[in-house]
């Protein structure tokens, strides 16, 4: 079998940042699938289930309801080694086109006050599981690298 895209990525020199993971076409739709890397793989702890799982209810609840980005997300979610998530957005985009839009997702996050949206038993599986705290501080330490980002935190190393 072929290993896929994300598998050839060198993860040992990946650092945290934003990054354009992959590009595809759907019929006539293009497709651009980002990482959201908060974390640098292999070398810190990684983001734990309770913080990971708020920011996945409260990035989708802010990106779908963006106002101008709203009708582009595809998908976001989790990544399973917990280094970050991923973006799925309608278009042939680049890093820097949604760099606006990730930094306003953290503020919200950041800024988020009250109950997290879909904690609720009849709206989420594992419901119990979200730490609003935790996703707070998850979001700033990230905003904090996107804030100047430099090469390495827009472009896959090669």
């Amino acid at each position: 079998m072929e290993k896929i895209a994300s598998f050839q990525i060198d993860h040992l020199r990946l650092k945290p940042g934003l990054y354009v993971s992959r590009k595809d076409k759907f019929g006539g739709m293009a497709l651009t699938t980002f990482d959201i890397r908060l974390k640098e793989p292999n070398k810190e702890p990684v983001i734990d289930m309770p913080a990971l799982h708020a920011i996945e209810h409260l990035g989708a609840t802010f990106l779908r309801n963006h106002p101008q980005w709203g009708e582009r997300v595809v998908y976001f979610g989790p990544m399973g080694c917990r280094t970050g998530c991923y973006l799925i957005l309608e278009g042939d985009l680049d890093s820097p086109s949604i760099l606006p839009l990730i930094r306003e997702m953290l503020d919200w996050i950041g800024n988020f006050n009250g109950a997290i949206p879909g904690s609720d038993p009849a709206e989420c599986g594992n419901w119990q599981e979200q730490n609003l705290d935790m996703a707070k501080w998850e979001a700033a330490r990230y905003g904090a690298v996107l804030k100047n980002p430099g090469r390495e935190n827009l472009h896959y190393p090669e």
